[in-house]
């Protein structure tokens, strides 16, 4: 086993331990949350590692480090998932490599995933991306609606051709009244889930949860926690 190899996998063990214990604290069976790898910055050699440890959900955040690595990769039997926020003048090479894209905030974005997925035969799983610190109508400093804007996205998801409407994402935020309140934030977006799934019933992903806060995450009752740090190490600086 090569050092990185090693490396990799006993970081993965650690993170699966902290996963287990959280589903076992929370009464909830492992089964229930799906780990997805953000490999932002790494290069496809550590995705092919992954892959040998049994990864199948990766992520990343950039379409320009995506692409190529998608690329490089395409003979893997991978999920990827497309979590930053996204132009609207990337969405044709996303789509080309994409499975579920989980920023999805804003109209005109839904209409350019749309027209991208038909055009690539593809159907395209969506995720909308909470705001919990964007007033009504606004997006969050780090991208997403607000809450009172959902239904209306996940409306216009389920109705564009290509599209499937997957569930909801977030990122705690840093700013307003859930800053470092980590659970509290997870518990806010399960709500906003519980009421979405009222009208849409197979929208039922919950993709919340990073390094620092998974345990919040999975006791919150998160399907899907987005981790990078835990598992690769702490990205190098770009530039």
């Amino acid at each position: 086993m090569t050092d990185r190899k090693a490396q990799l996998a006993a970081n993965l063990a650690q993170v699966e331990e902290r996963i287990v214990s959280a589903c076992a604290a929370a009464g909830r069976k492992r089964e229930e949350v799906t780990l997805i790898v953000v490999t932002k910055t790494y290069p496809a050699s550590d995705v092919r590692i992954l892959h040998q440890l049994g990864v199948r959900h990766v992520a990343e955040n950039r379409d320009q480090d995506a692409a190529p690595k998608a690329t490089a990769c395409a003979d893997l039997s991978l999920t990827w998932h497309f979590v930053g926020q996204l132009q609207t003048n990337k969405v044709r090479s996303v789509t080309g490599y994409a499975d579920v894209v989980q920023s999805v905030d804003r109209a005109k974005l839904v209409t350019a995933l749309s027209a991208a997925a038909v055009r690539g035969e593809r159907e395209l799983g969506c995720l909308i991306q909470v705001a919990l610190d964007a007033e009504s109508g606004e997006r969050g400093e780090r991208g997403g609606v607000a809450p009172d804007g959902v239904e209306e996205l996940a409306t216009a998801i389920d109705s564009a051709p290509g599209l499937r409407l997957d569930g909801l994402m977030t990122v705690a935020p840093l700013a307003g009244e859930y800053a470092g309140r980590q659970r509290a934030a997870f518990d806010r977006l399960m709500e906003i889930s519980s009421r979405l799934r009222a009208g849409h019933p197979a929208a039922n992903m919950v993709s919340a949860g990073m390094s620092g806060d998974l345990e919040d995450a999975v006791a919150a009752g998160a399907t899907h926690v987005r981790v990078g740090t835990a598992v690769l190490g702490v990205r190098p600086r770009l530039g």
